[in-house]
């Protein structure tokens, strides 16, 4: 078993990391986006990995400057509109409206993501709501991608909206953060799970809740899932064991739906592996990737 408190990348002062980083504008349903991204390794096979709810691409700066990924595999981490350092809507008064993502949206715009950037079926990999996404990808997007990874993957989560978020006595700030590290497990490296409660400080006011509209209401997989043909997109979940809010029996049942799905529970992990263990989930997410390759 891997070291869970080593540095899962460390540098030396003054190097430089194996990241690139662009802009790439993408008009998806009559609206433009300056849409960021970060990008890593020379592999044959494209990776896009979609972060969780009200957080960004820098959830994934761990895999990007993971050697053993980039060698098989080019790594293209993104944010999506109104998350990190991609702007909401610049050809629309978006001020005038709440934010509120669907699952129509969600699905075409990482499909559009993928086309504007002209990778060839690419993996798909994402964690929570990103790990519920993906499988619409599997069922209405199958030739756009040739295998998803579902992390903590639910086929519906009402219970993840909490309802007073968007109170206006309730700091957000102060409340989300709180509520995300309380999702990771205890064992957890401490430096780590503080990432993830840092990150989740920041953030455009609603740009949460607006992703739970997705999350807990829009998104409901429920009968739709045994329409995924895993022959055409391969479909492997992963999900923690202490992630009580998509927890692994909630993962389990989505398996159980899907011919040919694989699906392990993560010993150790809670609810944001690639950020708050890391080295704990190379364990699981490597054997998976090598399998891709070989195929």
């Amino acid at each position: 078993m891997s070291d869970d408190s080593a540095e899962p990348a460390d540098f030396e002062h003054g190097e430089f990391e194996p990241v690139d980083a662009g802009y790439v504008w993408i008009e998806f349903e009559g609206k433009k986006y300056r849409t960021y991204y970060e990008t890593a390794g020379d592999g044959e096979i494209p990776m896009v990995c979609l972060h969780t709810a009200g957080a960004d691409s820098r959830q994934y700066r761990h895999l990007l400057n993971d050697a053993d990924v980039r060698d098989d595999y080019t790594v293209y981490a993104f944010d999506m509109p109104w998350h990190g350092q991609t702007l909401p809507p610049t050809t629309d008064d978006w001020w005038t409206e709440d934010y509120r993502l669907t699952t129509e949206f969600y699905a075409g715009f990482v499909a559009a993501f993928v086309r504007v950037l002209d990778l060839e079926r690419p993996v798909v990999l994402g964690c929570s709501m990103g790990g519920a996404i993906v499988l619409e990808l599997a069922r209405a997007y199958a030739d756009d991608v040739r295998t998803v990874i579902g992390l903590e993957t639910t086929a519906n989560a009402p219970t993840r909206d909490i309802g007073y978020l968007d109170h206006p006595h309730v700091n957000q700030e102060v409340v989300r953060p709180e509520w995300v590290y309380s999702l990771q497990a205890p064992q957890s490296p401490e430096r780590r799970k503080r990432e993830s409660w840092w990150l989740y400080s920041q953030a455009g006011h609603g740009v949460y809740t607006g992703d739970l509209h997705f999350y807990a209401n829009d998104w409901d997989a429920r009968g739709d899932l045994a329409e995924i043909d895993t022959d055409r997109s391969g479909v492997y979940l992963l999900t923690g064991e202490y992630d009580y809010s998509a927890s692994p029996d909630d993962t389990r049942k989505v398996a159980a739906e899907i011919d040919g799905a694989h699906f392990e529970e993560m010993a150790g992990i809670g609810h944001f592996p690639m950020v708050e263990n890391p080295n704990r989930l190379k364990e699981y997410l490597h054997p998976i990737l090598d399998e891709i390759a070989m195929q």
